[in-house]
Parts: structure tokens; sequence; C-alpha cells
């Protein structure tokens, strides 16, 4: 059997297309990679949020597979928009990396009073400015090795980072540290990977079967319907991460203002994925008023 990849064109995500296909292979799948210039890759210097937030690095990707030009989409999980477009279903979740962000430069205890720390997220600026609000935190876009290379730079002090997207790209910085998830509650979906293919090729979908890790996958569709219940894309600075354990999963989530001034953070156990992050989000923004949280200015 043999399946047509489609991937985005940076490094990062070539990388991650090529260990899909590297998983596949002993399964006697042959793939190859259909490498996808996505609107978020074209614009490389505006806000995503201005962009139209997650579905900038998406959609290109998916609509390979709808026409035909593809049998797979590979995303970021944390790139995926919280429902897949009609004809399409998410089949796969491969084993997941470290979901955590790190920080890359200086450590946080590092930073001194004013420092300046780089991020694009929304979510990542609010996390750090709750606890260090005397901190100075600008814009940043461009692939791994852009991204990363401003530390140091310009009056950077430090940028954030993806813990697994180092691991992905084999990047071990000279300063790094992991920022503890309980707190700095990650994008939904980091860390995972999500295989799309088209919703009636049952023979795709048999493969990616070969390669879903369960336990990563029921975490993902936690956090995804946690994303879809607020209705909210990478714009908004809210964070859920969900854990397996042998009975139920686990999610934590939080909601932030802007600036980090006011959270709300809870966490709740069950056994049903779809339910679970639903529920979360609900708590967060209906009982303990992340509602009324300001939005990004």
């Amino acid at each position: 059997m043999s399946l047509r990849l489609a991937t985005r064109r940076s490094p990062l995500a070539l990388a991650q297309a090529d260990a899909v296909a590297r998983r596949l292979g002993p399964l006697g799948v042959e793939c190859a990679i259909v490498p996808v210039t996505t609107s978020g890759d074209r614009d490389a210097t505006s806000a995503l949020a201005a962009l139209g937030g997650q579905g900038v690095f998406a959609l290109e990707v998916q609509r390979a597979v709808l026409e035909g030009r593809a049998d797979v989409a590979v995303h970021s999980a944390k790139d995926l928009p919280s429902a897949s477009p009609e004809g399409l279903v998410l089949a796969s979740v491969p084993e997941r990396r470290d979901p955590a962000d790190v920080l890359v430069g200086r450590t946080l205890a590092g930073l001194g009073p004013g420092a300046t720390v780089a991020t694009g997220s929304p979510r990542r600026r609010a996390l750090l400015l709750e606890r260090r609000p005397d901190l100075r935190v600008v814009g940043l876009r461009g692939n791994m090795a852009t991204r990363l290379g401003a530390a140091g730079r310009d009056g950077v002090d430090a940028v954030v980072a993806a813990a697994a997207a180092l691991e992905r790209l084999g990047v071990v910085p000279v300063v790094v540290e992991r920022l503890e998830t309980g707190w700095f509650v990650p994008q939904v979906g980091q860390g995972a990977l999500a295989l799309e293919a088209r919703e009636g090729d049952r023979a795709t979908r048999e493969a990616l079967a070969g390669i879903d890790d369960a336990a990563a996958h029921r975490a993902v569709l936690a956090e995804r319907s946690f994303l879809a219940e607020l209705g909210a894309g990478c714009a908004v600075p809210v964070g859920a991460h969900a854990t397996a354990h042998a009975d139920a999963l686990e999610i934590v989530g939080v909601m932030l203002d802007a600036d980090g001034a006011a959270s709300v953070r809870a966490s709740r156990r069950g056994a049903d994925p779809v339910v679970l992050g639903r529920d979360l989000a609900r708590h967060l923004r209906d009982d303990l008023g992340g509602g009324t949280l300001t939005a990004v200015r």
C-alpha cells in the first residue's frame, strides 16, 4: 500500500511527516510526502489572529486531501481547528511528545526586571505576565530556527518554544527551562500529531489506525472538545492539557485575560473525553467567571 502525506513545507512539518512515514513503513505502507504552502507560511510576519487563527496552517493541507492530491493530512495537533471539515476525520494520533513549553535563552529566574521575552502566542504571553508582570513580552513569528535565533539578539532575552518541536528537530539549546504544565498550561494538542483522512477512505483509515496511540488520541479529543466548547482559537489566551490514566482521563484548563492579570484554572476527571473537555470549558467559562475576562487587545 502507498500513501501520500500532505504537510506544510516548514522544516518542522516535514520532519513530522517523515516521522509518520517511518512509523508506517514497518506496517508495509510506502509513503510519499506532498509539501503544501499554507497562508500562514506565505505571511510570516502578521500576527496569527490577523490571518485567521489556527486554520491558517491547516486549511490548504486539508484541501489537498479533500481534492485527492494526497491521502493523509499531517498536522501539529495544536494547529488544527477544533472541528474537521466535512469529508475528513481525525483518523490517528500517534504517540505524543512532551506537551510542555520551554523558555530558551534565559531561565525564568534568570530574567531580570523588565527583561524582554518574545512569543507570537497570546496564551504564552498571558501566562508569562501572570507570573512575571514586570516582563516585556513582544511578538515573534517565523520558523523554529528564526524564533530560536531571536534569543539574545535585538534586546530579546528569551523566547518561548514547544518542547516537542525541539525534540523533533533534534535541537538542544544552551539554556532551556521546561515550564511546568500545571502552571504553564499547554496549548490544546501541543506535542501531538493529528492525521486526517477522507471519511470514506477505509483503507487509509485502517492503515493509520496501526500507528494510533489510544491514550494520546483520547487526551487530544478531550482537549479539542474543551476548545470547541469555548469557540476559541489560538488568538484567545486559553490552554488545556489532558493525561490518560488506567481508568479515566484527567484534564486541566486555564482561561486568562490578555495581560495575565486575571485567570481561572480548574481540572476535571472522567471517562468520556468529549464530555470531559466540554464540561471543564463550561465550568471555567460559566461557573468561575472565565467568560468575563478581557479579550486580547
